[in-house]
């Protein structure tokens, strides 16, 4: 029985059509629909960058009250994205229940929040908006496959493939 589901988007040009499989299921099945949105840490190179014009205790306060900021306002534009994605006379957008967007690697929060959440389905697209579209499966699609305790759903971004009608398997 499918009572919680956890819809997992990296917030790319994608988003809107897996949204639209997540709230299917969770209509279908009468569950609650959790978001979860996992943001990248600051990469060494930009930290390195910022280091030389801030000195250790501005870095901390600006990683500190910038990230809480910022994930506050990622929070409240996936809201509102996903109300202006959804008719505005449609249920749809009372079946999620949450928006939790969290640092880290997005493999690791996606699975932790999972876990946390109890959900029994996980659902995401086969590919970010940044991905070779050629390779079967994104980097974080493929990890979540391998590793989910949970059934995947996994949206495939097959309008996307250059193909002549048929489906093609790669050499």
């Amino acid at each position: 029985m499918i009572r919680s589901i956890v819809y997992a988007t990296d917030l790319g040009i994608y988003a809107p059509y897996v949204l639209q499989h997540a709230l299917a299921l969770a209509r279908s099945f009468k569950a609650s629909l959790y978001v979860v949105h996992a943001v990248e840490p600051m990469g060494l190179y930009a930290q390195s960058v910022l280091k030389t014009y801030l000195d250790e205790h501005e870095l901390e306060e600006l990683q500190h009250n910038g990230l809480n900021s910022v994930m506050k306002h990622l929070k409240e534009r996936v809201l509102a994205g996903f109300r202006e994605e959804i008719d505005d006379l449609s249920n749809d957008i009372k079946l999620i229940k949450a928006v939790h967007v969290r640092q880290g690697d997005p493999p690791s929060v996606i699975l932790d929040e999972v876990r946390q959440l109890g959900a029994d389905l996980l659902v995401l697209g086969s590919h970010s908006h940044g991905t070779n579209l050629s390779v079967p499966l994104g980097r974080t699609a493929s990890r979540l496959v391998q590793l989910c305790e949970v059934p995947v759903y996994l949206v495939p971004m097959l309008q996307h493939r250059t193909h002549s009608g048929s489906s093609k398997l790669p050499n």
